[in-house]
């Protein structure tokens, strides 16, 4: 399975938070900040859109290290992402992501292999 694929089946190299943190771009962070707080009602800061990558050893942004069920989940069970989980078609955790989102449902179901 492809790294930059992400627990939930979204592909890291399309966020903006891995842009802006490969890049150091103050204004797309400044720029994600701000709709994460607008979609989230939390305090989100540019100093927190940080991230690597959801399955990958580095730095990650404050959400998707601590709070983010899915990944937490996935972890738990020690599954490479939600696409190993017989579970998966049935799970309201990560059918937030996969029922919106056609891409990630495809890596979830084709294991990322691109």
């Amino acid at each position: 399975m492809k790294k930059l694929i992400a627990y939930c089946g979204l592909d890291c190299e399309k966020c903006e938070a891995f842009i802006a943190t490969l890049n150091n771009d103050k204004a797309l962070r400044e720029k994600v900040a701000k709709e994460w707080l607008e979609l989230n009602s939390v305090e989100i800061t540019p100093e927190m859109i940080n991230c690597e990558g959801c399955r990958v050893d580095g730095v990650k942004t404050p959400y998707c290290d601590k709070y983010c069920q899915i990944r937490q989940c996935a972890r738990n069970k020690a599954y490479e992402t939600c696409g190993n989980c017989a579970e998966m078609e049935s799970c309201q955790t990560v059918g937030m992501v996969i029922f919106n989102n056609a891409e990630a449902a495809g890596n979830l179901k084709n294991k990322g292999k691109l």
